[in-house]
């Protein structure tokens, strides 16, 4: 027999256009449909999410050698990534239980205005001040502030969009809300292409890398605001009891088993974040030897590509089941990203033919993410599923994101784009074994 989960609440837009009060009571005038603000609210959270997550790769990969110092530069600047990635887990734990208790909309409000002031601060960062040490050392710490806070925001603001969607729809939601990621990515690339067009590579390093820091700054008080108008908690959110403790219950409680089940599948999809955006970006300029505008423009029109197809993939999920639909993908994965990214660095390729490959490898990765917010979100019942979604996206995120240390002599052994492929080919296998593992759910599975 399947497993049946409690089914999300499909939530009406009853009462749209009524008048409503804010926060401190004031009349606000008439409210927008509750269910489309909601899915806004999603698209627009996790597009400020992860314009912050990918700052550290796209915006200082030209200046990484002026700020970090020549040595070891690719190393220290995975080690800011990592930062950021690590810090996710801690922030999903803790605000994604609190979102539980509390309520999505508030902590996502509160996430993302921390997040806006952290980004701020990083963009103000007196490099010329600091020794090559001292930059690197303000960076990782601003940034694993940053990890914790993107972890309470996205553990709040996508499972609200989830809930206030239809069951049909939920599929091409969460396509839309994860396609944030390459989106994010593409903008930052177009960003960082034109400031180097207008200022060069002096003025970039200078003072223009600051730039795409208050960008992202500005985003993040732009979501907030939109969430204090016009986001809040289903009413069947609202009138639920909340669990007395959602965090242990997803760790050590009854829905265990589902999220190690889910961690697997994760890991194998942070592992080709890892390796096909990250890792790419830095082999673009260290392997296959392209300038800081030429690594640009190759990630702006690869991820500007896989952000549509993840908005396909989501929408698949819902018309094949998104276990199903996963399971065929990792296969997939498993066998094609390997070949591409081979034939992009053994070689390596070069001009227009490693710009269609370096795609062709975004596709067939991270393209995978488009049903996740929907997959996750539907596995947990309403009284755990921030702490479930949240733990479940972040915790994962810790081994793939440890790349700078484990990667690094892997290479040394078999060379700088062996274990690489190889990882790739394990993400697939992981994405495979996770969704096939997972037990097959009304509504949502094949």
């Amino acid at each position: 027999m399947p497993d049946v989960r409690p089914v999300l609440p499909t939530s009406s837009a009853a009462g749209a256009g009524a008048a409503t009060t804010g926060p401190a009571g004031a009349a606000r005038g008439p409210e927008p449909d509750p269910a489309r603000a909601a899915v806004r609210g999603g698209v627009l959270g996790n597009y400020v999410d992860q314009f912050d997550i990918f700052l550290p790769v796209l915006a200082l990969a030209p200046v990484a050698a002026e700020l970090y110092g020549t040595e070891a530069v690719v190393a220290h600047a995975g080690l800011v990534f990592v930062a950021t990635l690590v810090g996710r887990p801690l922030g999903a734990a803790l605000l994604g239980s609190l979102a539980d208790r509390v309520g999505r909309a508030p902590v996502a409000r509160a996430s993302m205005a921390g997040l806006g002031v952290v980004t701020l601060l990083l963009a103000l960062l007196p490099v010329g001040l600091l020794t090559h040490e001292q930059v690197l050392l303000a960076v990782v710490a601003l940034r694993l502030v940053s990890g914790v806070l993107i972890g309470g925001g996205y553990t709040s603001a996508v499972p609200l969009a989830i809930e206030w969607s239809a069951p049909r729809r939920r599929g091409f939601v969460s396509g839309l809300v994860m396609a944030m990621s390459p989106a994010a990515n593409a903008t930052i690339a177009a960003l960082v292409l034109v400031l180097l067009g207008v200022l060069g590579p002096d003025g970039y390093a200078d003072w223009g890398w600051r730039v795409p820091f208050v960008v992202g700054s500005v985003l993040a008080f732009v979501a907030v605001h939109h969430f204090r108008r016009h986001v809040r908690d289903t009413p069947e959110r609202a009138a639920a009891a909340p669990a007395a403790r959602p965090l242990a219950t997803v760790l050590v409680g009854a829905e265990r088993g589902r999220l190690w089940r889910l961690l697997v599948l994760m890991t194998g999809l942070w592992l080709f974040t890892n390796m096909a955006v990250a890792v790419v970006t830095s082999q673009l300029g260290v392997v296959a030897t392209l300038d800081g505008r030429a690594v640009t423009l190759t990630m702006l029109v690869a991820t500007a590509v896989s952000a549509v197809a993840m908005v396909a993939s989501g929408h698949a999920s819902t018309l094949a089941g998104r276990r199903r639909f996963l399971v065929a993908f990792g296969a997939g994965a498993a066998l094609l990203a390997p070949g591409v990214y081979l034939a992009a660095f053994a070689g390596p390729a070069s001009g227009a033919a490693l710009v269609a490959l370096v795609t062709v490898l975004q596709v067939v990765t991270v393209s995978a993410y488009g049903p996740i917010g929907a997959y996750l979100a539907e596995r947990f019942p309403p009284a755990v599923r921030s702490s479930g979604y949240g733990t479940a996206y972040s915790l994962s995120i810790v081994l793939p994101a440890l790349y700078p240390f484990w990667l690094p002599p892997l290479q040394q052994a078999w060379g700088d784009v062996a274990p690489v492929a190889a990882a790739l080919a394990l993400g697939g296998v992981l994405v495979v074994a996770g969704a096939a593992a997972s037990p097959r759910e009304a509504m949502t599975d094949g």
